[in-house]
Formats: C-alpha cells, structure tokens, sequence
C-alpha cells in the first residue's frame, strides 16, 4: 500500500457507516460543543459552530475532512478517521462554547 492511502481496512474503520470524500475547501474541526458530557456539536476551523446533524451532513456533502460518519442507537455522529495521530482524534480536541 502507498504511504499516502489510509488504511481502510483497520477496526476503526470498519465501524464507519459512510467515509465521505472531503472537497478542496473542506473544513477541520477544531473544538467540540458538550453539554453534559456528550457531543452536540462542532466547531470548524472558519470559526463556524455547527449543530451534530449539521455537522453531520456538512461531512457528507464534503465539507469536513478527517471524519466518517458512524451511527450509534440509530444516530449519526462524527468520528475521526485513523491516521496514527491521536492528537487529532475528536475525543482529544478542546470543549467550545455553544453557539449564541
């Protein structure tokens, strides 16, 4: 395999349910908005504040890259995807203020 292919055939990558395509002008999260403990949304590295689904949909569409979609109980949420840098995983990002 190529040094710059992931390698989608790891665990993680097996609890995926969709690895989108990120376009040219897709978005890193930078921060994550919790309440309680759990995840309701993300900040983006413009600065934006999106909801879960939003979020959600934004990486499908392409918009953010480093993330699959994973769904859990019947939910979608982001998860990062495997790179071998866990200083990038979402679980180790900074907590951020909901949006006003």
């Amino acid at each position: 395999m190529a040094n710059n292919q992931k390698n989608l055939s790891s665990l993680p990558m097996m609890a995926m349910e969709e690895v989108p395509t990120p376009n040219e002008n897709a978005k890193e999260i930078i921060g994550l908005v919790k309440e309680n403990g759990r995840v309701t949304g993300y900040q983006l590295s413009d600065g934006r504040v999106l909801g879960k689904d939003e979020g959600v949909q934004l990486a499908k569409d392409g918009g953010i890259q480093g993330v699959g979609v994973a769904v859990r109980n019947g939910n979608e949420y982001l998860k990062s995807l495997p790179d071998g840098n866990d200083e990038n995983n979402l679980s180790n990002l900074p907590s951020v203020s909901p949006r006003n």
